[in-house]
């Protein structure tokens, strides 16, 4: 199940809403022995580790049950062989991007192939409800006792610590004239189709968070000259959020806004779950108040489900989803990435739940429809599984044909610096940011000037300590307790791609082995919650009263979508879509149109946070945080490329000139 990067800085709010929930997905152990008849074959299967879960019982025979059989693409070889020259600046093919019925034609899924697995599932008598436009899976439905024996499986209900969930208890099989056309099968296990919720319908607005004061307008304006020093002087108070005028300064990008290179005419696609239904209306609010335009009557637009799977009060499992989250998360996106192209059309696409084949299907749906030209994302898991080997599969087969239809997907790294998996010591990249054909947007801390310029910039990496209860000193000691950072490392997974050799050092590539491997971040832009984004959403407020309120923000799921706006940017000013932009990137390592972001010790912030989240009622805290700390954590920001920061961030009209 998927998580949104989080927002981290909230007291009372977890950095990643679906940490507690989520359940790793894995292949099931050898089949058992087949029944007599046609010869089977096992296919691969989404669902939860069954260790330690118990049965408490069997689905009901006429229950329905929804399942996916996701097919193979053609020529895989000549497909990567293709995204090599395409992405490539040296290369005469480079930008030559093919349109979806092009790829349809040369690697998606035959009619044959589609046509076969319709009749596998009808001749079992389930009903073919759906298939993707790219024709990389086949949706139907029926009844558990007949998904059961078109799979030669037994479907059972499970309890996993606090979860139930349904599941197959052998592997599923299909007929063997189909190994060569089926990737896999999702839908037999399922955590969100069994939620009941008490009520139906959407969650209402998350609770309210209210940043107390003082803080500051920009870095370093107000010092909190009554509280303890910290690295042998005065702090200052923490920025009150960066509004949009601020960004666009710190990042250089003022000037080609200022002329008419703000986006228009490329389309940014955002990819959260759930939908917020006052979402356009908080941005607008957001715009207006902040000297920007509101978004135009086409400038944004929703492409939703016909239903959602709701579950935000579910008694039996909990919260398995965290919609009120996801609508946080959503308006973040949106007005982060019209921050940085205020001219730049939106598509917000959501997806039915967290389940990781839910968004798998999201994305399908993305590319096989072209719908932007960038795709940010601000979510991942906690590892470097997409859910399951089949998931794994099914996603790296979306980004390689976005690759090569010029559409460039973004994700944010993470926000438990080196804790994926809380493995900390052990740095990794989590899915998908981990793939070599998405962009991984690692997060900075940033200063920014009273003109709007950019002061310096640095990897986020937190520490935090607490005033002392007689007021004299911060405790621990600073940088005090390592808190959160920007997620990095080293794949176990991907070997390394070409376009980072010669760039990462060779002792982060070979972590874990002689072999070279992928490295994540790829580039970076603000994410740190000190020195965050100003926001605006609706909120719940503990009255009852449902309104509009703002507050300071960060977490990389900040990063992703600013760093896609500026390269809306860029796309308009070349004249031409990046599409997967790393190869591109990378070239620019070393140059002027990159910042490099460097170490920078003892430095820090002092927030005052309300001890409820809204207002004094309960007294306030106040904490230093320091910045770009090297305890508890392993990663480093470093001169050159880093595993926070990767190649760095973007240096205003130079990135902009040399990406054209």
């Amino acid at each position: 199940m998927r998580s949104s990067s989080g927002r981290p800085g909230q007291p009372g709010r977890a950095v990643a809403v679906l940490a507690a929930a989520t359940l790793t997905l894995v292949g099931l152990g050898a089949a058992p022995a087949l029944a007599a008849g046609p010869p089977r074959v096992p296919v691969d299967n989404a669902q939860p580790a069954l260790t330690g879960a118990s049965v408490t019982g069997t689905p009901d025979a006429d229950d329905s049950v929804p399942v996916t059989v996701y097919l193979r693409n053609r020529d895989q070889a000549g497909l990567t062989r293709l995204i090599d020259r395409l992405s490539d600046p040296a290369s005469a093919n480079y930008g030559q991007y093919l349109t979806a019925a092009q790829f349809s034609a040369r690697f998606a899924p035959t009619r044959a192939s589609v046509a076969a697995v319709r009749d596998f599932l009808t001749d079992s008598g389930l009903t073919v409800t759906g298939v993707a436009g790219n024709s990389a899976y086949v949706e139907a439905r029926g009844p558990v006792s007949k998904v059961q024996k078109a799979f030669s499986t037994t479907l059972k209900n499970y309890r996993q610590k606090k979860t139930t969930f349904r599941a197959a208890s052998s592997t599923p099989t299909v007929p063997s004239a189909l190994d060569d056309v089926v990737l896999g099968v999702s839908g037999l296990a399922s955590v969100s189709q069994l939620m009941t919720p008490a009520s139906t319908g959407s969650a209402p607005p998350s609770d309210a968070f209210v940043n107390a004061g003082p803080c500051s307008t920009y870095y370093g304006q107000k010092t909190a000259t009554t509280l303890p020093s910290a690295y042998g002087k005065k702090q200052p108070y923490a920025p009150c959020g960066y509004e949009p005028d601020q960004l666009q300064g710190a990042y250089g990008i003022t000037g080609a806004i200022d002329r008419g290179n703000n986006g228009k005419g490329v389309t940014v696609a955002i990819t959260d779950a759930y939908a917020s239904p006052t979402a356009r209306a908080d941005a607008n609010t957001y715009a207006t108040r902040h000297g920007q335009k509101a978004l135009g009557a086409r400038q944004y637009t929703e492409v939703l489900p016909s239903s959602y799977r709701y579950g935000y009060d579910d008694a039996v499992n909990g919260d398995q989803c965290g919609e009120q989250g996801w609508y946080g998360e959503q308006t973040l996106d949106i007005e982060a990435v019209h921050a940085t192209a205020p001219g730049a059309n939106i598509t917000y696409v959501a997806s039915p739940s967290c389940d990781n084949a839910d968004f798998a299907k999201t994305l399908i749906k993305v590319v096989s429809g072209h719908l932007a030209d960038i795709v940010t994302n601000s979510w991942g898991g906690s590892d470097e599984s997409n859910g399951s080997d089949l998931l794994d599969q099914v996603y790296q087969a979306v980004f390689q044909q976005a690759a090569v239809t010029g559409i460039g997907f973004y994700f944010s790294s993470g926000d438990s610096g080196d804790g994926a998996s809380g493995n900390a010591g052990t740095p990794t990249a989590q899915a998908p940011a981990n793939s070599p054909y998405v962009t991984a947007v690692g997060g900075t801390s940033l200063a920014v000037a009273k003109n709007d310029t950019r002061i310096w910039e640095t990897g986020w990496s937190t520490g935090r300590s607490a005033l002392s209860a007689d007021g004299t000193s911060w405790d621990p000691a600073p940088p005090g307790d390592y808190l959160y950072g920007a997620g990095g490392g080293t794949s176990r997974v991907y070997a390394q791609p070409k376009y980072q050799k010669g760039v990462v050092p060779r002792s982060l590539a070979t972590r874990y082995s002689t072999r070279p491997a992928r490295v994540v971040p790829d580039v970076s832009a603000l994410g740190d919650p000190n020195t965050g984004m100003l926001v605006g959403q609706t909120q719940t407020f503990p009255d009852g009263t449902v309104r509009y309120g703002e507050y300071r923000i960060g977490g990389t799921s900040l990063a992703s979508p600013l760093f896609a706006g500026i390269m809306a940017l860029a796309d308009q000013a070349a004249g031409r879509p990046h599409g997967f932009a790393n190869p591109a990137l990378y070239k620019l390592y070393g140059s002027g149109a990159l910042y490099d972001p460097k170490p920078k010790g003892g430095l820090g912030v002092v927030r005052n946070d309300y001890v409820n989240g809204v207002d004094a009622t309960d007294g306030t805290s106040f904490t230093l945080r320091s910045i770009d700390v090297t305890v508890g954590t392993i990663l480093r920001t470093r001169t050159g490329y880093d595993d926070i920061t990767g190649i760095g961030s973007p240096s205003g009209k130079a990135f902009l000139k040399k990406l054209s």
